[in-house]
């Protein structure tokens, strides 16, 4: 996801510390990044933007 516009969580601390535990999402068609933003560099997880939906519906029901 070269080209992808990654957001933060607005769930995080707000803190670029070694503690922070923050993680950014990308949108790409039909496909959702995942990845620590601590490390930006490194490869991101990559889900079906419906399995994403899935997750995150179950996440706010729990």
């Amino acid at each position: 996801m070269p080209q992808a516009e990654w957001r933060k969580s607005s769930y995080s601390d707000g803190e670029d510390t070694d503690q922070s535990a923050c993680v950014e999402v990308a949108f790409a068609g039909n496909r959702v990044g995942v990845r620590d933003s601590k490390r930006p560099a490194g490869a991101p997880l990559s889900f079906p933007a419906d399995a994403w939906s899935h997750f995150l519906r179950a996440v706010r029901e729990a």
